[in-house]
């Protein structure tokens, strides 16, 4: 059964030739294929490439930083899915996290470089053989005996290359388009959160001056206020007038003597 590996870059390259010896001796009858050695001199590239991918039964994207967005991963990552159901297009995340993907790399099914996912993927692979596939058992002991082997020479591929990202430049429009976008998505939130903020508070009030019978409204309440500002009593004495003639707690009275106080200076300033 042939597997697709495909590469881009030198960690690539070395991670996709790392799991071309690997797997073959996890499953021996598996014949895994990649570009940069299985091509005949003189043969042309891009024609052999197209056969491979049309007789491939799983693919296996090896992923960096630096590769993600290179034309040649997308192309061949396109052909598999193509070809393949989406469950047998793996892409191997070397030093990336499925976050750092966008589509259509991001559709496919992940493998991490660690023991349970890496197992995952020898036991999707031998599933495919179907009649030809070892029991499971079998497969894990052999798994077993060649793991330590892929960590340690996984960990000296990622060790003896460079960690390179290729950071495409964005337009000063996009940036300012997203900028824009962001500030009135924030302005929407604050004023959403104020209008609902205001309407609580006056919901609240009012529930507590209805909850019993004696309590005057609250547009009673400010008109007794007025009334007494205008007669230049002291605040703590409309305080107590109002406490005990409509019932009303005096935090709400307080507030609305600091309201009616700015009104009342407002109409003597005209």
């Amino acid at each position: 059964m042939k597997v697709f590996i495909s590469w881009s870059g030198d960690r690539s390259k070395r991670v996709a030739e790392l799991l071309d010896n690997w797997i073959q001796c996890v499953i021996q009858a598996v014949n895994p294929w990649m570009s940069s050695k299985d091509i005949d001199r003189g043969a042309l590239w891009f024609t052999e490439i197209t056969d491979q991918l049309a007789n491939t039964s799983i693919g296996i994207v090896c992923l960096t930083k630096e590769n993600k967005n290179k034309p040649w991963i997308l192309f061949e990552s396109g052909a598999l899915a193509k070809g393949l159901s989406s469950n047998r297009v793996c892409t191997f995340l070397i030093d990336l996290a499925p976050t750092d993907l966008e589509n259509p790399l991001a559709q496919f099914n992940h493998t991490f470089p660690t023991r349970d996912s890496v197992w995952e993927l020898v036991r999707t692979i031998n599933l495919s053989l179907k009649e030809h596939a070892l029991k499971e058992s079998i497969l894990l002991k052999v798994f077993e005996t060649y793991w330590a082997q892929f960590e340690t020479d996984f960990q000296d591929i990622l060790t003896n290359t460079p960690e390179t990202e290729v950071v495409t430049k964005r337009k000063d429009n996009d940036i300012m388009l997203d900028v824009l976008s962001t500030v009135r998505q924030l302005d929407k939130r604050l004023r959403n959160i104020e209008s609902t903020n205001e309407r609580q508070i006056i919901f609240t009030e009012n529930e507590i001056l209805r909850r019993e019978p004696d309590r005057m409204s609250l547009s009673e309440l400010r008109v007794q206020i007025q009334n007494l500002l205008e007669q230049e009593l002291p605040e703590e004495i409309i305080m107590s007038i109002l406490s005990e003639k409509g019932a009303v707690p005096r935090t709400i009275i307080r507030r609305e003597i600091e309201r009616g106080k700015t009104f009342h200076e407002s109409k003597k300033e005209k």
